[in-house]
């Protein structure tokens, strides 16, 4: 119970049979009294519809009668996993940078950052990929599909999203990577 309350899971298995405490108090407890919201398999030899019945009622999200596949495991971890990351990718951050990608509301240290439409568009793409370089190309993409405009208008579109993000504060995260792209990243040296 320590673990699951000070440390972050991408998925808990628990079992109904456990020393102590059962598996269905515990996730109660889990849920009501530590507001985790990790998802729970409740993996287990009891079989009847009462048993699974409970265990939803207790707060897991999915539940595996053994004897089980492993393959079958397998998948339900997968899915429970890409159920949560879903959940949790709405929000993009990068040191004291944060995107939500549900509102387009950025913020850094706290305070709230206009970002025009095109700006945006970069900026979710760069912190999507951080720490890694993001070609010219793909963000020439991005903004115009085959048709980019003629000169430099990515160049331009980058100077205003670094005025934003980078100019009023100490230290720069958007950093160019000449002759290739751009990256954002804590240590973006």
């Amino acid at each position: 119970m320590h673990l699951a309350l000070t440390h972050s899971y991408d998925v808990i298995v628990l079992d109904l049979m456990l020393p102590g405490m059962d598996g269905l108090s515990f996730c109660k407890k889990l849920r009501l009294d530590g507001n985790v919201d990790t998802p729970v398999l409740m993996l287990t030899a009891r079989d009847t519809l009462d048993d699974k019945l409970k265990g939803f009622a207790a707060g897991a999200d999915d539940y595996l009668v053994k004897p089980f596949a492993l393959q079958e495991l397998h998948v339900r971890l997968q899915a429970l996993y890409k159920r949560r990351r879903g959940k949790t990718d709405k929000l993009l951050t990068v040191a004291d940078l944060t995107l939500n990608k549900s509102t387009l509301q950025v913020h850094r240290a706290g305070r709230h950052i206009d970002v025009n439409p095109a700006g945006m568009k970069l900026l979710q793409r760069l912190m999507e990929e951080t720490p890694s370089v993001v070609t010219r190309e793909d963000l020439e993409t991005l903004l115009w599909a085959d048709e980019p405009p003629d000169g430099d208008a990515l160049r331009s579109h980058m100077y205003k999203l670094r005025q934003a993000i980078d100019k009023p504060f100490d230290n720069i995260l958007i950093r160019t990577v000449h002759r290739i792209g751009y990256r954002i990243a804590e240590d973006a040296h």
